[in-house]
């Protein structure tokens, strides 16, 4: 494996096939819940990607039960009482978007399980998503008092059109795979034991392929979204804020104490 790679601790690193880097969440005894330390990686490993001269392709999936949880409980509280923190969360949520847009190289994802805030981010961000007909995909800001900031205000509307990005995005209504592909928030949707057979098959197929015509073809496409860009840094600012609101603090207390959140007062 190329030293790009060693320094990671929370992701997990193999090659299913030639010039294939598969990426796997690794923290599966916490549905791949992410720290502070587990976010970053998952931010700056698309850099790394792009400069291996070993990968044409990068896999994503998680490890275990889900594909990813969100950041953790830890990371959130965090949030909630740091500044200097916050800033820096800033920073890591647009280059995590960002940084997927602007790797050359086409990312597939293998979605299972609940995936949710980042995880959800990086699944949907790939050139091509995958998901099992099982797979929960929930962007659950608002549940959690928190403005939607990590990649849907740019993304979804494109995927699956603005009445269905306001209506899953606003309520938090968890969304399975066979209808993500229904409405075109995935590119595929398989039975689940099919998932991994078809994200190496997919990720074969384009390492083998032409291959600056479709790192070309893959930056011409996403000039959909650096147009978007604006109304992502827009929304990713607005959840930062969100983070000193008294919404954040009862949605997570509720998380904690698995109980439904009191957001009953004027505004």
């Amino acid at each position: 494996m190329n030293d790009y790679f060693a320094s990671y601790q929370y992701l997990a690193f193999d090659r299913p096939s030639d010039r294939v880097l598969r990426i796997t969440i690794n923290r599966p005894e916490k549905l791949n819940s992410l720290p502070w330390e587990a976010h970053g990686e998952l931010t700056r490993v698309w850099l790394d990607v792009d400069r291996d001269p070993d990968t044409n392709v990068a896999i994503i999936r998680g490890a275990g039960k889900a594909f990813c949880a969100g950041g953790d409980f830890g990371m959130v509280e965090k949030l909630t009482q740091d500044y200097n923190r916050q800033a820096e969360a800033l920073r890591e949520f647009r280059e995590l978007c960002y940084n997927i847009i602007n790797c050359s190289k086409p990312v597939v994802s293998a979605i299972h399980g609940p995936a949710v805030g980042a995880g959800l981010a990086a699944a949907l961000m790939a050139d091509v998503s995958i998901a099992a007909k099982t797979a929960k995909l929930i962007d659950g800001h608002t549940r959690l008092g928190l403005a939607a900031g990590d990649h849907a205000a740019m993304i979804w509307p494109l995927l699956c059109g603005m009445a269905k990005a306001k209506y899953y995005v606003l309520t938090c209504e968890p969304v399975s795979g066979e209808e993500a592909e229904r409405i075109g928030l995935v590119s595929l949707c398989v039975p689940d034991e099919e998932l991994e057979r078809k994200s190496l098959e997919v990720a074969a197929r384009l390492a083998t392929g032409a291959q600056r015509p479709i790192r070309w073809s893959k930056y011409a496409l996403n000039n959909w979204l650096r147009l978007a860009g604006p109304i992502f840094d827009n929304s990713a600012a607005l959840e930062l804020l969100s983070f000193n609101g008294p919404e954040v603090r009862e949605g997570l207390a509720s998380l904690k104490e698995k109980r439904p959140p009191n957001f009953d007062y004027k505004v």
